[in-house]
């Protein structure tokens, strides 16, 4: 069995008044793409496929740059975490083990979070496991629901919660652990029925769930894991967070 990777890198980011793909901004004079690629290889994973879309291009010549051999995947139409995820198919079922979703511009994800949160999702035996972080401000981001035991139920998005479900400081980080066999058997049912018309990854969790398998909640003590960059302003936050944490 082989772990593998799927890092999605096809944002715009339209607010980051640039003409770079979002995961190609630079924290540290390093793309956050980088960021996340180096904590992947540093948890021991070589087999990386990278999902792009806008500007493509720009991806691929990054690529070009590496030290080492990674594939590439086009999404051409940008219809969510889901969706992209469904370009990376042909790469899924070359693996018969566990892969890592995670997102490009997500640069403070880092290598200690993602090896524990496998031996979580190994050692219990779970079809898939998001990764959480506890957060002073929850606002925006989807919420990690337990039951009374502490297991996870499910994750709910900020426009679908109650207020009692958005008072919940756990939230999805926005990477996953996936039994690749399992992952495969839901993708193609994840339906776009949602307002903005697109195909959420986290739907597999439920899916899964309904399929009587075993889904798991990893809570990371670093809640860096969860930050990204939507406009200038959050990209420079980034950097001086870089700078003061010593990243």
């Amino acid at each position: 069995m082989s772990n593998c990777a799927v890092i999605l890198a096809g944002g715009e980011g339209k607010r980051m008044k640039s003409n770079l793909p979002k995961p190609m901004s630079q924290v540290l004079g390093r793309p956050m793409l980088r960021w996340v690629i180096d904590s992947v290889k540093q948890a021991g994973i070589d087999d990386i496929c990278i999902v792009k879309g806008y500007k493509k291009e720009s991806i691929e010549e990054f690529a070009k740059t590496l030290p080492f051999e990674v594939e590439t995947v086009y999404q051409s139409e940008r219809l969510g975490t889901g969706h992209a995820v469904m370009m990376a198919k042909d790469f899924l079922s070359r693996h018969n083990g566990n892969v890592l979703i995670l997102n490009g511009d997500a640069p403070f994800m880092d290598c200690k979070t993602v090896q524990s949160a496998l031996q979580q999702h190994t050692d219990g035996g779970f079809s898939a496991t998001v990764i959480s972080a506890e957060v002073g401000d929850p606002t925006g981001y989807g919420r990690i629901i337990r039951d009374g035991e502490g297991r996870f139920v499910r994750i709910v998005e900020q426009k679908d919660g109650t207020a009692e479900e958005l008072a919940v400081s756990e939230v999805n980080s926005g990477a996953f652990w996936f039994d690749c066999e399992k992952l495969l058997n839901v993708l193609g049912e994840i339906k776009s029925n949602n307002k903005a018309g697109e195909y959420y990854l986290p739907d597999a969790l439920k899916l899964l769930i309904d399929k009587g398998e075993r889904v798991s909640a990893y809570k990371t003590d670093n809640p860096d894991t969860v930050l990204g960059a939507n406009d200038p302003e959050q990209l420079r936050e980034l950097n001086e967070i870089a700078v003061a944490k010593g990243y």
